[in-house]
């Protein structure tokens, strides 16, 4: 097996991991059209074929103990399969810690549909650390369900003493905590988050109509945005607290953009519910209400229908490669551009534009 340039590590192998593995192995096809799906084929130097996961952590027991290219299609996962041969990678999935990664209701579900935890013992910080160093993985993912504080906080801190970059797809603030960005900083270590922005999801969508109000002069009274999906993570989300920062994080991604900022209530924008059969396949439900010329009311009503974990990888493999990059030029701390382009809750939000500008120029080393 060729030595992967950028070696990643992941924790929680479901279905967005799924998605990107699928996504390395079939972009690193010489047959993959590289128009297709990426916004950048070459980052920096780094293309697909260069990533490979180097470690890996998850607590169902259909998943612990075997390869990750074997993992990724283990129940419950339930994402599209776009790949249909992706090669062993030679990294077994280790039992990872569970903390607060799994909500008490989910065992209330069907198995196929919830987590099974394996009967195993989980690491110590040291463990996870020796594990990260162990395989020289340059970037540690962070793949969690949403409420994960703890969880997240204990990779967190095994990333900083490691030397190894974080790149934080999940709504638990990190990249955006003042005093945690500080502390990476201090170490030297790159952070890129938090909460990823899908390639073309909700929020990318809600963020392009609300800007697209105000440099048009339309005046926005209120908006909505509701979400439903059949995937773990819906399930997840149907424990309603676990969702403070998930409707924090989505709801200030629009809040930034508009020309005014609106009432709180006059604006809701989260998870909404969980639908068992739409799988992975994830629908929102959009509404926007307006005042035109002279006052005159209008509105704007659109559904967006997506695969939920494919839209996010897309946008993950240029994260890790970002995160390559900064960790090759000693960077420390929240790594502004790309966070701002890639995530929902960066540490400081710009519009997308200002955002697509800002991270041409750190990837071209203009920054």
């Amino acid at each position: 097996m060729v030595d992967p340039r950028v070696r990643v590590a992941v924790i929680g192998i479901g279905n967005c991991a799924s998605s990107l593995v699928q996504g390395i192995a079939h972009y690193s096809n010489g047959g993959a059209n590289e128009q297709i799906g990426l916004m950048h084929w070459d980052l920096g130097g780094y293309r697909p074929k260069d990533i490979g996961i180097v470690a890996a952590w998850d607590v169902d027991r259909r998943k612990v103990g075997r390869d990750v290219a074997e993992a990724i299609f283990a129940k419950p996962n339930c994402t599209t399969v776009f790949c249909d041969h992706v090669a062993p990678t030679g990294t077994i999935v280790r039992m990872g810690r569970t903390l607060d990664g799994v909500s008490d209701h989910m065992a209330d579900f069907a198995d196929d549909r919830t987590f099974l935890l394996a009967d195993a013992p989980e690491p110590s910080a040291s463990e996870v650390i020796d594990v990260l160093r162990d395989s020289r993985a340059d970037v540690l993912v962070n793949y969690l369900p949403v409420g994960s504080q703890k969880a997240t906080e204990f990779y967190a801190e095994c990333a900083l003493e490691a030397g190894v970059a974080f790149v934080n797809n999940m709504p638990v603030f990190i990249a955006s905590d003042p005093a945690w960005g500080e502390r990476f900083r201090a170490a030297g270590v790159p952070i890129i988050g938090d909460d990823i922005k899908a390639q073309l999801g909700a929020t990318i969508v809600h963020r392009v109509l609300t800007d697209l109000f105000a440099k048009r002069g339309v005046k926005l009274d209120r908006t909505y945005q509701l979400n439903t999906g059949g995937n773990t993570d819906f399930l997840n989300m149907t424990n309603k607290a676990r969702l403070a920062s998930k409707k924090v994080s989505k709801t200030e991604a629009v809040q930034s953009v508009a020309e005014h900022r609106l009432e709180d209530d006059n604006i809701h924008v989260g998870p909404s519910d969980y639908v068992a059969w739409q799988n992975d396949n994830k629908v929102c439900f959009l509404r926007m209400e307006g005042q035109l010329f002279g006052g005159v009311p209008m509105n704007l009503e659109l559904r967006l229908s997506v695969e939920d974990s494919p839209n996010s990888a897309g946008v993950a493999i240029d994260m890790i490669r970002c995160a390559k990059i900064a960790r090759d030029r000693g960077l420390g701390g929240p790594i502004d551009a790309a966070s701002a382009y890639f995530c929902k809750h960066p540490p400081h939000q710009m519009t997308d534009d200002l955002a697509h500008e800002a991270l041409a120029a750190f990837i071209a080393g203009r920054d």
